[in-house]
């Protein structure tokens, strides 16, 4: 039935323990329980967002997730967490197969904390130099994720990074693909350039089974892939990752939070790292009031590029189905 496809997709088949190598980028709010689960059983790979949890919080999440699929699945946790370690031992105590760590490179030590108990490591890398540094070090597989993704972005697309990072990696590595992936075909080709498996997110935030409110998911399917725009960097010297979501009164009130953190960096009131803090404390909240409570208008509604390809409500199971399917075709034209 998806013979080719699962071929090309053997090793990460192999490397994550699903049915299916597509992992669900993890998503603060959105990627909980239901949906991971909800993934992981439909024979994708879910991934829980630790975003600013505390060890508490993740502690039950991961139990809850547990206690709703018998799958494996991943814990995302993002690496200026000042928590990071006791995250890590958190994961550890229960055992979690796979950790991804996300927005930054690694600490010292967190790739091999990780690996210590028994768990494989995923990382992000913006540069081929430094991939091949991460996987030298120790790291598990890569996630190469293009600026068409939603959320934290990089500045460079996913069809250039693949041409950069499969032909150098790919033979001797596990390597994901994200960013702008909608559809089955997209698949197929980043499979037949080498790569693993893949990442997508846009398209499982508005799934059936995605909490995310109601009012959250119309703004997906009313959504252009040009209304998902990249926020500016308002001060040279604030080091804020730039985050991809639709177009709204949140949009600008970031640019006119940035401000006021600049400021407090310049009185010495905030130092680099809790000016970033900060910030990311901002996110968390912001997206919070678009994804938990619905307010679209002053929320944040983060969502990569191919949210144009998102137009209704679906089941995980049926979006996963459909991208096999699409994925095969391709490959058998």
């Amino acid at each position: 039935m998806h013979d080719k496809t699962s071929a090309l997709m053997r090793r990460g088949i192999e490397f994550l323990g699903s049915d299916h190598a597509i992992l669900c980028g993890a998503m603060s709010w959105v990627s909980e329980r239901n949906l991971v689960s909800a993934i992981s059983n439909a024979g994708g790979f879910g991934v829980i967002a630790c975003g600013a949890m505390t060890p508490e919080l993740l502690d039950a999440e991961i139990a809850a997730t547990r206690a709703l699929t018998a799958k494996p699945f991943g814990v995302n946790l993002i690496t200026m967490h000042p928590l990071l370690t006791d995250l890590i031992a958190v994961c550890a105590m229960h055992r979690v197969s796979h950790v991804v760590l996300a927005g930054g490179i690694p600490p010292r030590g967190s790739v091999e904390a990780i690996k210590a108990y028994g768990g494989k490591a995923l990382v992000f890398a913006p540069t081929l130099a430094l991939a091949k540094r991460l996987l030298r070090g120790g790291a598990d597989a890569l996630v190469i994720e293009g600026s068409e993704a939603g959320g934290h972005i990089g500045p460079v697309a996913t069809s250039v990074l693949a041409q950069e990072f499969l032909p150098e990696l790919a033979d001797d590595h596990v390597v994901f693909v994200a960013g702008g992936i909608g559809r089955g075909d997209m698949i197929a080709a980043y499979l037949e350039m080498g790569a693993s498996g893949v990442q997508l997110g846009t398209r499982f935030a508005a799934a059936r089974e995605s909490i995310a409110h109601p009012a959250f998911k119309q703004a997906f399917f009313r959504a252009n892939a040009r209304d998902a725009v990249a926020s500016v960097q308002v001060d040279p010297r604030l080091p804020v990752i730039p985050v991809r979501a639709l177009k709204n009164k949140g949009t600008e009130e970031f640019t006119a939070k940035q401000r006021e953190v600049a400021a407090l960096l310049d009185s010495g009131a905030l130092d680099m790292e809790a000016a970033q803090l900060e910030v990311e404390k901002y996110w968390a909240g912001a997206l919070r009031r678009a994804v938990i409570d619905g307010d679209v208008e002053n929320g944040s509604l983060m969502a990569g590029q191919s949210v144009g390809m998102v137009s209704d409500e679906e089941p995980v199971a049926a979006i996963i189905a459909q991208l096999m399917h699409e994925s095969e075709h391709a490959l058998r034209r």
